[in-house]
Protein backbone atom coordinates (compact mmCIF):
# COMPACT_ATOMS: atom_id res chain seq x y z
CA UNK A 1 0.00 0.00 0.00
CA UNK A 2 1.50 3.23 -0.52
CA UNK A 3 2.23 5.43 1.61
CA UNK A 4 -0.43 8.42 3.14
CA UNK A 5 1.03 10.79 5.25
CA UNK A 6 -0.51 13.89 7.36
CA UNK A 7 2.02 16.87 6.45
CA UNK A 8 0.39 19.63 8.38
CA UNK A 9 -2.30 20.99 10.80
CA UNK A 10 -3.54 24.23 11.85
CA UNK A 11 -5.62 25.64 14.38
CA UNK A 12 -8.16 28.74 15.24
CA UNK A 13 -9.40 29.16 18.45
CA UNK A 14 -12.23 32.64 18.66
CA UNK A 15 -10.52 35.48 20.57
CA UNK A 16 -13.73 35.31 23.34
CA UNK A 17 -11.76 33.93 26.34
CA UNK A 18 -13.84 33.04 29.82
CA UNK A 19 -12.68 32.25 32.95
CA UNK A 20 -13.73 29.62 35.25
CA UNK A 21 -15.14 32.94 37.58
CA UNK A 22 -18.17 33.27 34.81
CA UNK A 23 -19.16 29.73 36.29
CA UNK A 24 -18.66 29.52 39.66
CA UNK A 25 -21.14 33.12 40.17
CA UNK A 26 -23.79 30.72 38.69
CA UNK A 27 -23.28 27.49 40.19
CA UNK A 28 -25.66 25.49 41.97
CA UNK A 29 -24.70 24.08 45.67
CA UNK A 30 -27.30 21.63 45.25
CA UNK A 31 -26.33 20.34 41.95
CA UNK A 32 -25.68 16.51 42.31
CA UNK A 33 -22.88 16.66 39.62
CA UNK A 34 -21.06 19.52 41.59
CA UNK A 35 -18.54 17.41 43.43
CA UNK A 36 -18.37 14.80 40.19
CA UNK A 37 -14.32 14.68 38.92
CA UNK A 38 -15.72 14.33 35.82
CA UNK A 39 -16.70 18.27 35.77
CA UNK A 40 -13.76 20.33 37.15
CA UNK A 41 -13.70 23.26 35.43
CA UNK A 42 -10.49 24.29 33.35
CA UNK A 43 -9.44 27.22 33.91
CA UNK A 44 -10.00 29.07 30.77
CA UNK A 45 -12.11 28.15 27.78
CA UNK A 46 -12.80 30.05 24.00
CA UNK A 47 -16.36 30.78 22.96
CA UNK A 48 -17.46 31.49 19.36
CA UNK A 49 -19.39 34.44 18.72
CA UNK A 50 -23.38 34.15 18.30
CA UNK A 51 -22.71 34.41 14.21
CA UNK A 52 -19.87 32.54 14.05
CA UNK A 53 -21.38 29.52 12.08
CA UNK A 54 -18.82 26.16 12.01
CA UNK A 55 -17.62 26.84 8.70
CA UNK A 56 -16.71 30.14 9.72
CA UNK A 57 -14.32 28.61 12.35
CA UNK A 58 -13.22 26.06 9.85
CA UNK A 59 -12.02 28.74 7.05
CA UNK A 60 -10.44 30.81 9.72
CA UNK A 61 -8.27 27.36 10.79
CA UNK A 62 -8.06 26.87 6.83
CA UNK A 63 -6.28 30.63 6.54
CA UNK A 64 -3.78 29.79 8.64
CA UNK A 65 -2.47 26.66 6.38
CA UNK A 66 -2.78 28.47 3.87
CA UNK A 67 -0.47 31.06 5.17
CA UNK A 68 2.04 28.22 5.56
CA UNK A 69 1.88 26.27 2.28
CA UNK A 70 0.33 28.72 0.03
CA UNK A 71 -3.49 28.86 -1.49
CA UNK A 72 -2.63 26.14 -3.87
CA UNK A 73 -2.72 23.84 -1.92
CA UNK A 74 -6.54 24.35 -0.37
CA UNK A 75 -7.65 25.12 -4.14
CA UNK A 76 -5.69 21.59 -5.06
CA UNK A 77 -7.38 18.97 -2.88
CA UNK A 78 -8.60 15.83 -3.90
CA UNK A 79 -10.51 14.61 -1.19
CA UNK A 80 -12.29 17.32 1.43
CA UNK A 81 -13.84 15.50 4.89
CA UNK A 82 -15.55 18.23 7.65
CA UNK A 83 -17.28 17.58 10.94
CA UNK A 84 -19.48 20.37 12.51
CA UNK A 85 -20.17 19.72 16.08
CA UNK A 86 -23.32 21.70 15.77
CA UNK A 87 -24.43 21.81 12.06
CA UNK A 88 -25.06 25.19 10.77
CA UNK A 89 -28.31 24.31 8.97
CA UNK A 90 -30.35 21.48 9.93
CA UNK A 91 -29.91 18.10 7.23
CA UNK A 92 -26.62 19.11 5.92
CA UNK A 93 -22.99 18.87 6.41
CA UNK A 94 -20.22 22.15 5.82
CA UNK A 95 -18.56 20.37 3.44
CA UNK A 96 -19.93 21.93 0.43
CA UNK A 97 -19.56 25.76 1.94
CA UNK A 98 -16.14 24.83 2.88
CA UNK A 99 -14.93 23.84 -0.55
CA UNK A 100 -16.73 26.87 -2.40
CA UNK A 101 -15.20 29.74 0.64
CA UNK A 102 -11.73 27.66 -0.14
CA UNK A 103 -12.16 28.04 -3.88
CA UNK A 104 -12.06 24.21 -3.79
CA UNK A 105 -13.31 21.54 -6.18
CA UNK A 106 -12.87 18.44 -4.58
CA UNK A 107 -13.73 15.22 -6.14
CA UNK A 108 -15.45 13.81 -2.79
CA UNK A 109 -16.70 15.61 0.32
CA UNK A 110 -17.53 13.59 2.60
CA UNK A 111 -19.45 15.22 6.15
CA UNK A 112 -19.34 13.32 9.05
CA UNK A 113 -21.81 12.93 12.01
CA UNK A 114 -20.19 10.41 14.07
CA UNK A 115 -16.65 10.24 15.57
CA UNK A 116 -17.38 13.62 17.95
CA UNK A 117 -14.25 13.53 20.00
CA UNK A 118 -12.68 11.21 18.53
CA UNK A 119 -13.37 12.49 14.97
CA UNK A 120 -9.79 13.36 14.07
CA UNK A 121 -8.11 10.05 14.32
CA UNK A 122 -11.53 8.82 12.23
CA UNK A 123 -10.62 11.36 9.64
CA UNK A 124 -7.19 9.65 9.74
CA UNK A 125 -8.41 6.26 8.93
CA UNK A 126 -11.28 7.68 6.09
CA UNK A 127 -8.39 9.38 4.47
CA UNK A 128 -5.90 6.78 4.37
CA UNK A 129 -7.94 4.20 2.90
CA UNK A 130 -9.77 6.81 0.61
CA UNK A 131 -5.99 7.95 -0.95
CA UNK A 132 -4.92 4.50 -0.83
CA UNK A 133 -7.70 2.64 -2.83
CA UNK A 134 -8.93 5.58 -4.63
CA UNK A 135 -5.21 7.10 -6.15
CA UNK A 136 -6.32 10.54 -4.88
CA UNK A 137 -3.10 12.84 -3.56
CA UNK A 138 -4.28 14.88 -0.69
CA UNK A 139 -6.88 15.35 1.38
CA UNK A 140 -7.85 18.40 4.12
CA UNK A 141 -9.47 17.32 7.01
CA UNK A 142 -11.67 19.94 8.28
CA UNK A 143 -13.43 19.69 12.43
CA UNK A 144 -15.43 22.45 13.88
CA UNK A 145 -16.21 22.83 17.58
CA UNK A 146 -19.07 25.51 17.61
CA UNK A 147 -21.30 23.71 20.45
CA UNK A 148 -19.69 25.40 23.15
CA UNK A 149 -22.07 28.11 23.32
CA UNK A 150 -25.15 25.76 24.07
CA UNK A 151 -23.43 25.97 27.90
CA UNK A 152 -23.96 29.66 28.26
CA UNK A 153 -27.22 29.75 28.19
CA UNK A 154 -28.83 31.45 31.22
CA UNK A 155 -30.69 28.18 32.44
CA UNK A 156 -27.79 25.51 31.21
CA UNK A 157 -24.84 27.28 32.82
CA UNK A 158 -25.81 26.88 36.26
CA UNK A 159 -24.97 23.28 35.88
CA UNK A 160 -21.65 21.99 36.76
CA UNK A 161 -20.74 20.30 33.40
CA UNK A 162 -21.66 23.48 31.02
CA UNK A 163 -18.01 24.56 32.48
CA UNK A 164 -15.87 22.37 31.17
CA UNK A 165 -16.86 22.56 27.16
CA UNK A 166 -15.32 25.29 24.79
CA UNK A 167 -15.11 25.84 21.08
CA UNK A 168 -12.16 26.05 18.36
CA UNK A 169 -11.64 24.75 14.92
CA UNK A 170 -8.46 22.87 13.32
CA UNK A 171 -7.91 21.66 9.30
CA UNK A 172 -5.26 19.30 8.91
CA UNK A 173 -3.59 18.48 5.21
CA UNK A 174 -3.03 14.35 3.70
CA UNK A 175 -0.78 13.56 1.04
CA UNK A 176 0.03 10.41 -0.45
CA UNK A 177 3.88 10.68 0.39
CA UNK A 178 6.20 9.43 2.68
CA UNK A 179 6.88 12.49 4.35
CA UNK A 180 5.10 12.24 7.70
CA UNK A 181 3.60 8.26 7.79
CA UNK A 182 0.63 7.37 9.25
CA UNK A 183 1.36 4.06 10.26
CA UNK A 184 -0.98 2.69 11.45
CA UNK A 185 -5.14 3.36 12.34
CA UNK A 186 -7.88 1.65 14.47
CA UNK A 187 -11.65 2.45 14.75
CA UNK A 188 -13.56 0.58 17.17
CA UNK A 189 -17.16 0.57 17.52
CA UNK A 190 -18.96 -0.05 20.70
CA UNK A 191 -22.90 0.07 19.96
CA UNK A 192 -24.00 -0.84 23.04
CA UNK A 193 -22.89 2.36 24.72
CA UNK A 194 -24.93 4.94 22.64
CA UNK A 195 -28.15 4.81 24.44
CA UNK A 196 -25.97 7.16 27.30
CA UNK A 197 -26.05 9.92 25.00
CA UNK A 198 -29.14 12.32 24.67
CA UNK A 199 -30.09 15.88 24.89
CA UNK A 200 -32.53 17.29 27.32
CA UNK A 201 -35.17 19.82 27.74
CA UNK A 202 -36.85 20.98 30.38
CA UNK A 203 -40.46 21.28 28.96
CA UNK A 204 -39.91 17.42 27.42
CA UNK A 205 -40.14 18.72 23.97
CA UNK A 206 -38.01 17.23 21.00
CA UNK A 207 -35.42 19.31 19.96
CA UNK A 208 -37.39 19.92 16.66
CA UNK A 209 -40.49 20.93 18.41
CA UNK A 210 -41.36 25.00 18.83
CA UNK A 211 -40.67 25.92 22.87
CA UNK A 212 -38.73 28.05 24.86
CA UNK A 213 -36.74 25.64 27.03
CA UNK A 214 -33.06 25.44 26.35
CA UNK A 215 -31.16 22.13 24.76
CA UNK A 216 -28.78 20.93 27.17
CA UNK A 217 -26.74 17.32 27.78
CA UNK A 218 -28.41 14.61 29.52
CA UNK A 219 -25.96 14.21 32.38
CA UNK A 220 -26.32 12.61 35.96
CA UNK A 221 -23.50 11.00 37.81
CA UNK A 222 -24.19 7.27 37.36
CA UNK A 223 -23.96 8.25 33.66
CA UNK A 224 -20.38 9.75 34.44
CA UNK A 225 -19.34 7.10 36.18
CA UNK A 226 -20.09 4.62 33.36
CA UNK A 227 -18.62 7.38 30.93
CA UNK A 228 -15.05 7.36 33.17
CA UNK A 229 -14.83 3.71 33.12
CA UNK A 230 -15.34 3.24 29.51
CA UNK A 231 -13.23 5.83 28.89
CA UNK A 232 -10.16 4.49 30.95
CA UNK A 233 -10.77 1.54 29.41
CA UNK A 234 -11.44 1.71 25.36
CA UNK A 235 -8.68 4.29 24.90
CA UNK A 236 -5.44 2.34 26.01
CA UNK A 237 -7.01 -0.83 24.29
CA UNK A 238 -7.05 0.91 21.40
CA UNK A 239 -4.04 2.33 21.80
CA UNK A 240 -1.73 -0.89 22.39
CA UNK A 241 -3.56 -2.38 19.41
CA UNK A 242 -2.07 0.14 17.06
CA UNK A 243 1.07 0.15 18.65
CA UNK A 244 1.23 -3.60 18.13
CA UNK A 245 0.44 -2.87 14.74
CA UNK A 246 3.34 -0.93 13.93
CA UNK A 247 5.74 -2.96 15.78
CA UNK A 248 6.18 -0.49 18.62
CA UNK A 249 5.66 -0.56 22.79
CA UNK A 250 4.35 2.39 24.56
CA UNK A 251 7.54 3.36 25.54
CA UNK A 252 8.58 4.11 21.75
CA UNK A 253 5.55 6.91 22.35
CA UNK A 254 7.40 10.35 22.04
CA UNK A 255 4.21 12.50 22.05
CA UNK A 256 0.17 10.89 22.94
CA UNK A 257 -2.36 13.20 22.27
CA UNK A 258 -5.75 12.45 23.36
CA UNK A 259 -9.48 13.84 23.18
CA UNK A 260 -9.52 16.17 26.74
CA UNK A 261 -12.55 15.68 28.75
CA UNK A 262 -11.51 16.45 32.10
CA UNK A 263 -8.04 16.49 33.93
CA UNK A 264 -9.20 12.11 35.41
CA UNK A 265 -9.55 10.71 32.12
CA UNK A 266 -6.19 12.50 31.27
CA UNK A 267 -4.79 11.17 34.23
CA UNK A 268 -5.87 7.53 33.72
CA UNK A 269 -5.03 7.16 30.33
CA UNK A 270 -1.07 7.99 31.43
CA UNK A 271 -1.29 5.73 33.98
CA UNK A 272 -3.31 3.21 32.81
CA UNK A 273 -0.50 3.15 29.59
CA UNK A 274 2.44 3.65 31.89
CA UNK A 275 3.28 6.55 30.23
CA UNK A 276 5.23 9.63 31.40
CA UNK A 277 2.44 12.07 31.84
CA UNK A 278 4.91 14.82 30.16
CA UNK A 279 4.76 13.16 26.93
CA UNK A 280 0.63 13.56 26.95
CA UNK A 281 -0.08 16.83 25.43
CA UNK A 282 -3.22 19.17 26.11
CA UNK A 283 -4.59 22.22 26.31
CA UNK A 284 -6.97 21.33 28.67
CA UNK A 285 -6.37 24.57 30.96
CA UNK A 286 -6.44 27.01 27.83
CA UNK A 287 -9.30 25.82 26.00
CA UNK A 288 -11.69 23.10 28.13
CA UNK A 289 -13.16 20.39 26.47
CA UNK A 290 -12.94 20.69 22.70
CA UNK A 291 -14.69 17.71 21.66
CA UNK A 292 -13.62 16.57 18.26
CA UNK A 293 -11.25 19.54 17.79
CA UNK A 294 -9.71 18.52 21.23
CA UNK A 295 -7.26 16.46 19.23
CA UNK A 296 -6.05 18.62 16.59
CA UNK A 297 -6.19 21.72 18.54
CA UNK A 298 -3.54 20.43 20.56
CA UNK A 299 -1.10 18.61 18.20
CA UNK A 300 -1.21 21.89 16.53
CA UNK A 301 0.06 23.84 19.86
CA UNK A 302 2.54 20.91 20.18
CA UNK A 303 3.68 21.22 16.95
CA UNK A 304 4.64 24.92 17.16
CA UNK A 305 5.59 24.51 20.84
CA UNK A 306 8.81 22.24 19.31
CA UNK A 307 7.62 19.49 21.21
CA UNK A 308 7.59 16.91 18.10
CA UNK A 309 11.04 16.48 16.66
CA UNK A 310 11.66 14.79 13.07
CA UNK A 311 11.57 11.28 13.91
CA UNK A 312 9.11 11.45 16.36
CA UNK A 313 6.35 8.27 17.24
CA UNK A 314 3.43 10.44 17.02
CA UNK A 315 0.41 8.56 18.55
CA UNK A 316 -3.72 10.48 18.37
CA UNK A 317 -6.22 8.76 19.97
CA UNK A 318 -9.36 9.29 22.34
CA UNK A 319 -13.03 7.69 22.47
CA UNK A 320 -16.47 9.66 21.74
CA UNK A 321 -19.57 10.15 23.38
CA UNK A 322 -20.46 7.65 26.22
CA UNK A 323 -18.07 5.26 24.98
CA UNK A 324 -19.88 4.45 21.58
CA UNK A 325 -16.52 4.77 19.78
CA UNK A 326 -12.90 4.80 20.15
CA UNK A 327 -9.75 5.49 17.60
CA UNK A 328 -6.20 5.58 17.19
CA UNK A 329 -3.58 6.52 14.75
CA UNK A 330 0.19 6.41 14.93
CA UNK A 331 2.38 9.04 13.25
CA UNK A 332 5.68 8.83 12.19
CA UNK A 333 6.80 12.54 12.38
CA UNK A 334 9.21 14.11 9.46
CA UNK A 335 8.24 17.90 9.68
CA UNK A 336 6.49 18.10 7.10
CA UNK A 337 6.22 22.04 7.57
CA UNK A 338 7.49 24.41 5.35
Amino acid sequence: MKPVSLIDVASYEPPNQVGREYFEQYARPDDPLLRNPMFRSPRYRRYASREQTGADLIEQAAHVLADRHGTDVLRDIDVLITYNALPDVPFLGSGAEVARRIGAQPESIVDLHNGHCVVFPHMLDLARKMLQEQGARTALLCVSQNAGRIFTQPGVRTSAHASVPGDGSAVALVAASAESPILATKVQHHPEFAPDVNITLADGRLYWEPGTAEMDVGFDNTKAQNVIERGTKIVPEVVREVLGRTGHEVADIDLLVTNQPNRLLLRNWSRDLGLDPAKHFDTFDSYGNLFGAGVPVSLDHALRSGRVAPGSLVVLAGFAGAGEMSACAAIKWQDGRS
